[in-house]
Formats: structure tokens, C-alpha cells, sequence
């Protein structure tokens, strides 16, 4: 299992714009959440212009179709999107470090 940061560019009017999408991409992430996929995400602020989400899976899949079910992208609120593995290096994932030489 490894960890997937899923970023959204959105459109300049997003915050407007996805109000009468809100509540199905929420239930989307809520679901996501709830088979242990979803980490936890969430919308830059000030300026809202990018969103980051954090899943958890075997591989890449897992944040890729959440994307291509998520009606922000399928609605066009979602300019661009792109998924990156990332490595935890603090927290309770992280690898366990080297022991301390005496």
C-alpha cells in the first residue's frame, strides 16, 4: 500500500461554480473515504485555486478513477488534474529510520 496525492487546477470561478455540484462530489469523497481510499482532501484557500487530496492504495488507480468519476472534472470545474506518488517520511507510515550510532 502507498499514498497518491490526487491535485486539482480549477477553474477561476470554482468556489461559485460548484455549489450546485457539491453535494455528489462530497458523497463521491465520503464514499471514498469510508472504503479507506480517501486520506483526507480539501481546497487550497486564498487563493481557492487548486485542491489536494490524499488516497491510499495499491496503486495510482485508486486517486485516477476517483478523478474520472468526480463531476467536478466530468462538469469542467476541473481544469487539470494529475496524480503523484508520495512518500511519507514523518507520521505513523513513514519508514523506520536507522538506528542511532553510539
Amino acid at each position: 500500500m502507498g499514498y497518491f496525492v490526487l491535485f486539482y487546477d480549477v477553474v477561476d470561478d470554482y468556489v461559485t461554480r460548484r455549489a450546485p455540484l457539491r453535494q455528489q462530489h462530497l458523497k463521491l469523497a465520503a464514499d471514498a473515504h469510508a472504503r479507506g481510499e480517501l486520506v483526507m482532501g480539501g481546497a487550497f484557500a486564498d487563493p481557492a485555486d487548486r485542491v489536494l487530496m490524499v488516497f491510499r492504495g495499491d496503486d495510482r488507480s485508486v486517486a485516477e478513477n476517483f478523478a474520472r468519476n468526480d463531476n467536478y472534472v466530468t462538469q469542467g470545474l476541473v481544469t487539470r488534474w494529475e496524480v503523484r506518488p508520495w512518500i511519507v517520511m514523518i507520521g505513523a507510515d513513514a519508514p523506520p529510520s536507522a538506528p542511532p550510532k553510539p
